[in-house]
Order: structure tokens, then sequence, then C-alpha cells
């Protein structure tokens, strides 16, 4: 056998008899993996004259790429929102268990909460890479104080703030670091917001439009300043109106910079957002579709009364409001159970539905060179699934790291 040791002595892994997503299609090929990255078989057998060590048989499955949930609060009884002296090991614990959920990368979500717990929290998030440990953390993703009473949702309104004369201060002064940031949600309608946008961008942060009473003109606005996302579609905003579309306008918006693309979360839980508003959405601009779960502490858990950050929430069924009230406050959903939502809720292709979860999020984030996709030299981070998307196998940088417990699998 060739010899593999002209490049590196790491093992070379061969996947087959899979279908593997890449450029958008189910293909049946091979998937090569070396030191956590995938390998183009063509340099490996001509450049390198090279085989592979280990050869796995996939029986049938598809292979696509870890899932990027860009926008949790929570779960399994941990809640991103609240200072805790163990808060490391919560965030560890729910990087753990939504290997078996297919998220491979994520960013920890703060509600609206005081100064005092950002700068108690925020310290502690830290980048870094996935592994057997649990999902990568990509940074915090930072909804709120700075947006609309009036949509405020789930959001306690004491804690809410607005854009004062030193607007980006202001903001670093609430926050206390950014260094870990990687999504800020904010309503574009507020005094001073076109500063922060701008000042956040500046800083690779991605800035999303959400928590809002803002029209049209506003939302475009915010978008030729640097804005990118949509913080989850319908919810926490002016419904459609055909005069003025409010945020949703952004979707089908001729105003739109060019070369630029404005994305938008979708909670695909059967809850949030009628199938058919999931079909409007899809059809109108379906390569800006990223689906997130808003999940937060309750799920994984009983129903019963858990936190939102400042709030009790109760949980029913897979419905969660305010205590005593009914206002939707989060998800209790997963990512793959909102994969195959939005799959047979639109009847999109298979490709579609697991790209609004993987290279959507991937793209928006501008880290797509790197997750999202299975393109040659990208991190081994991946998934296994069988034809109706349930999750049978999780890797990260192309070592398992869940594997479902099925016997004679």
């Amino acid at each position: 056998m060739p010899s593999n040791k002209s490049v590196s002595d790491a093992p070379i892994v061969q996947f087959t008899n899979c279908r593997i997503l890449r450029d958008h299609q189910l293909q049946r090929e091979d998937l090569w993996v070396r030191e956590g990255k995938i390998l183009n078989p063509e340099k490996l057998f001509f450049d390198e004259k090279g085989s592979a060590d280990v050869q796995l048989d996939c029986k049938d499955s598809i292979i696509a790429p870890g899932f990027i949930d860009v926008q949790i609060n929570g779960g399994f009884g941990v809640d991103f929102s609240l200072a805790t002296d163990d808060f490391k090991s919560g965030i560890d614990l729910v990087g753990q268990k939504i290997l078996s959920h297919g998220v491979t990368s994520f960013c920890p979500t703060l509600v609206t909460s005081p100064s005092s717990v950002y700068h108690q929290v925020l310290p502690q998030i830290s980048v870094r890479n996935g592994g057997a440990h649990g999902a990568g953390i990509l940074g915090a993703h930072l909804e709120g104080p700075f947006i609309s009473k009036e949509k405020k949702g789930a959001h306690p309104e004491h804690c809410l703030r607005t854009f004062e004369a030193g607007a980006f201060q202001d903001l670093l002064a609430t926050y206390g670091c950014l260094d870990c940031v990687q999504i800020v949600t904010l309503a574009p309608e507020m005094r001073r917001s076109s500063e922060v946008i701008r000042e956040l961008t500046k800083r690779g942060i991605c800035v999303s439009l959400g928590h809002s009473v803002a029209n049209l003109s506003q939302a475009e606005e915010a978008v030729q300043h640097g804005a990118t996302f949509i913080t989850h579609l319908f919810n926490a905003m002016l419904p459609f109106h055909h005069r003025d579309p409010g945020i949703v306008g952004l979707l089908t918006s001729d105003r739109i910079p060019a070369g630029r693309r404005v994305f938008y979360g979708m909670i695909s839980d059967g809850i949030h957002t009628n199938p058919a508003a999931l079909r409007i959405a899809h059809r109108a601009h379906p390569k800006g579709l990223v689906l997130v779960t808003d999940a937060m502490a309750g799920m994984g858990l009983a129903p019963g009364r858990h936190t939102l950050g400042q709030q009790v929430v109760e949980i029913d069924g897979l419905n969660t409001y305010i205590a005593g009230t009914k206002t939707l406050s989060g998800s209790v959903a997963t990512m793959d159970t909102c994969v195959r939502h939005f799959q047979e809720a639109t009847g999109c292709s298979v490709e579609a539905a697991l790209e609004a979860a993987s290279l959507h999020p991937a793209q928006l984030l501008g880290i797509e060179h790197k997750k999202g996709t299975l393109n040659y030299d990208s991190d081994a981070d991946f998934l296994m699934l069988n034809d109706s998307l349930y999750v049978q196998a999780t890797y990260i940088a192309g070592k398992e790291v869940w594997r479902q417990d099925v016997s004679g699998m």
C-alpha cells in the first residue's frame, strides 16, 4: 500500500456508502478526513499517492454539515442569562447535550438583563472549538437590552435601555466587554442606532434587527449601515402590512446594498410560526433563511416552571409562556426537530432544510470557509442522518462525539 507519510503522519479516514451534501446536492461520494479537515481525494491519490488508513461503512446514511445554532438561551436546566458561580459548567452541559441533536457550534444567547449580569457572564464565555466535551462556541448573541418596549416579548421591561448621547459608549458600559460577542440584536428605530450599528459592524460583530416597531425604511437604513440579520422573523416585530411591510419587507427589498444578503432567523417549532408563514418567508427569500431554536432552560426537561433570564416561564407541551400570561417566551424545540418540521411544513428539499441549519448560519457569521459545508479543507464537523433526518451520529473535527445507541446499528 502506498505510504501516506509524505504529507502527514495522521490517519486518513474514508467514509463510504453515503450521500454527501455538497454544492447544494446530495451526492453519492465518499468523504475523506484527516487531522480534523475534509480532504480532496484527488490530491491524496495523485499528489501524495496516499490511501485510507480506516474505512467506515455509513450504511447509506446522509452526511451533512453540523448544525449551527445562533440563538439558544440555554437548555437542560441551564439559563445563559443567569449569573451563577458554576456558569462554565452550565455552558459545558448544554454544549454536550446538543451534540445528540446535531449541533456542532452555537452562540450562547443572553436575553435582556441588568448590566451586572453581562459583566459577570460575558467574561466567562470564550470562543472555543468543539470536541468530545461538546459543541464549539462561536461567541455570544446579546438579544437586548436596546430593544422596543412595545415589542419586548419575554424581555423584562425594567431592564430595557435606550441609546443616550454617547450611544456606543452606552452599549460598551452596559455589556462591559465585546471580546466574545458575535451577534447583537437591537431595534433600529431607536435614536442613534445607526452609529451603533456602524461601530459594531466595524468590529466584526453581526447586527440583527429584532424586538422592534421599525418601518421598512428604518430597517433598510439599518442594513445600509451594516445590519445583516433579522431576529426570529415575524415574532416581536410589526406584522406585515401591504403599505409598509416593516422589517419583514427586507426579504424582498430592492434597497439592499449590492453584494449584501440579509439573513433572517426562524423558530420552526410548530408554535412560534404558522407553517404558512414559514412557506411565505422561504419562498420569498430561501437563501436567507436561518433556522434557530431560541431554546431556553426548559428544553429537554419536563413541563412546569423554569426561568428565562429575569422571568419565570411555564412550559406546557411545546408551548412556553411567561408565567401567568399568554406571552410566548423562547422555545423548547431542539435543532433537529426544527429541521424536520421546516422540511415538512415548506415541502422544501432535504438539502434546503439541512442548509438552513448549517450553510446559512455559517454564511451569516462569515465562517463558511471552515464551517457549514463539506468542502475540501473545511472543518470536518458533520452528521450522519437517516432519510427522515433523524441524527444517527455527530462528528467534530472528524471524530465521533455522539452516536445513537441502537443495537444493530
